[in-house]
């Protein structure tokens, strides 16, 4: 047998060997990945049944009025035409989404602006609004925050949120939103997440007497009241 021919034939051996190695090894990386993947997001639903507990080193200022809190982050929305363009613009970034929070964006009660509009927001804890125990009723945490002259956001808010917050630190959740029902009646607020599996918008029980840990930050506006009274103050 020619020795050329032969040396040619391990060589398309050992790179069919190669590339069949290469395939496997991708295969194996690819299934390892969208494993940890998986992983990541059941560790993120997870945390948040959790009970966080404020830092004893930095105990939480206490809120007294809606007017004498910072604008945490301004965002835009009524960019989309409806909601599913808004849905099709956070899977073309790349932004995951939860079982629940899908169902409410495809929900006829959630609805997007139809004029391009800046919205100011404001992340406060429940620890924050004076809330003293481990956890505290859903309902108790949004009747204290309008009392103090905040107004809950729209259901829009929470997508668009997650469309303009790239640089959100790991670990951070933010709910943001009056609840909107399933199609079984379940009451849903959405969070805004990294909980290190990638940004995410997931869903959360929304019902009146839902436990929620006073540690967790929600997205809040000013109502109407609080920026009348600020703006009174301004002109004295």
């Amino acid at each position: 047998m020619d020795r050329t021919v032969g040396k040619e034939s391990g060589y398309q051996a050992v790179q069919s060997g190669g590339t069949l190695l290469i395939a496997m090894l991708c295969i194996v990386l690819f299934a390892s990945e969208a494993s940890a993947q998986c992983t990541a997001r059941d560790v993120l639903q997870k945390r948040l049944t959790l009970k966080p507990t404020p830092s004893a080193n930095a105990p939480p200022i206490l809120i007294k009025s809606a007017f004498a809190v910072p604008v945490w982050r301004t965002i835009t929305v009524g960019t989309f035409a409806n909601s599913f363009a808004l849905i099709n613009a956070l899977d073309a970034a790349g932004c995951g989404i939860g079982g629940l929070a899908e169902e409410v964006l495809a929900r006829p009660a959630f609805t997007v602006g139809t004029t391009k509009t800046s919205v100011e927001l404001f992340a406060v804890s429940a620890a924050e609004l004076g809330f003293q125990t481990d956890t505290a009723p859903l309902a108790d945490i949004y009747a204290r925050a309008q009392q103090l002259g905040f107004g809950l956001a729209a259901a829009e808010v929470a997508p668009q949120l997650r469309l303009q917050y790239f640089d959100q630190p790991m670990g951070e959740f933010v709910i943001g939103m009056k609840p909107i029902k399933t199609w079984k009646g379940e009451p849903v607020i959405l969070t805004v997440a990294n909980g290190g599996a990638g940004l995410v918008l997931i869903g959360r029980d929304g019902s009146a007497d839902a436990e929620i840990p006073v540690a967790s930050r929600f997205l809040f506006v000013r109502s109407n009241e609080a920026a009348l009274a600020k703006a009174g103050l301004g002109a004295r």
